[in-house]
């Protein structure tokens, strides 16, 4: 057990918030999947617990014309059952989260506030151009998740804010996500990749995880894929063309050697990666209709 100080349990967002400005070295927990493990091994020792689950604000989702808006306290299991059709990119991430066990009690905001860059969450949040909304006593604030993280463990929140939700477009387009591990669940990625194609405006997206301080975004890789995919005719992607781009988005990464892998093996398994779901998104993209689901 821990020699915790203080266990803090608001009932509402406004009582969160207030405990929060009370409390400042309080530490959310909803799912506790990272925080509890850290406790566990004497890993950390918060001075006080701030226990988000019974916050009902923070456990709903809600649907707009063009976007979604993720409570924080959302689990990955409900990601998975409710909205792969609007986000299908984070849906496929969350399904590779742990165990089902995990995936009902781990959270989105849980991956937001740990901040580690091999969150599995956190590729699809920035491939999405994703909003996190924080908020405290002082008021809301509005943060693009490619300004949100700082670096390992480290994040732009201030003592007395708490994530309370992240928007996310609705997908108008194939997504695609992968992590590499020593197996496909229950393993902290090696390196993650997501990719996006959005139909409407001929763009590409992509972010990787675990292969840099932070969560990156290879701009000149999706420049590169959206100028060379041919988004009127649909002809097939150019093997040439899906190699470049994965070569460009692990030129965006500056990985490290580490028990798991070393900083060359990263950008290998990168550039591999990227290469395959470009290839598997546009091949959905061009995919007639009627035969969806049959990769």
């Amino acid at each position: 057990m821990t020699d915790t100080a203080a266990f803090l349990r608001p009932a509402t967002l406004d009582e969160a918030c207030e405990l929060k400005a009370a409390h400042p070295d309080a530490t959310p927990i909803a799912g506790g999947t990272d925080l509890m493990v850290g406790l566990n091994f004497g890993h950390t020792r918060p001075a006080a617990l701030l226990d988000l689950t019974a916050v009902p604000e923070l456990r709903a989702w809600r649907r707009t014309d063009d976007a979604v808006e993720l409570g924080a306290g959302v689990p990955y299991a409900r990601v998975v059952a409710e909205l792969g059709d609007d986000l299908p990119g984070l849906a496929r991430a969350s399904r590779t989260v742990g165990s089902p066990q995990i995936r009902r009690r781990g959270t989105v905001g849980g991956n937001i506030g740990t901040s580690s860059p091999a969150g599995d969450a956190l590729p699809s949040l920035l491939a999405d151009r994703a909003v996190i909304e924080v908020r405290s006593v002082r008021g809301v604030r509005q943060v693009p998740a490619g300004e949100f993280f700082l670096g390992p463990g480290r994040n732009v929140l201030a003592d007395d804010e708490i994530v309370v939700s992240v928007r996310l477009p609705r997908a108008r387009g194939p997504q695609q996500f992968a992590k590499v591990g020593t197996r496909n669940a229950m393993v902290i990625a090696v390196a993650s990749v997501a990719v996006s194609l959005d139909l409407t405006a001929n763009a590409v997206a992509c972010a990787v995880g675990s292969a840099a301080p932070t969560v990156v975004v290879p701009e000149p890789a999706e420049t590169y894929a959206a100028d060379h995919l041919d988004w009127s005719g649909r002809t097939p992607l150019h093997p040439e063309v899906a190699a470049r781009f994965g070569e460009l988005v692990a030129e965006g990464t500056s990985p490290i050697d580490d028990v798991r892998a070393s900083a060359d093996y990263r950008r290998h398994a990168v550039s591999v990666v990227a290469r395959r779901l470009l290839g598997w998104a546009w091949a959905e993209a061009v995919r007639p209709r009627g035969t969806e689901g049959t990769r």
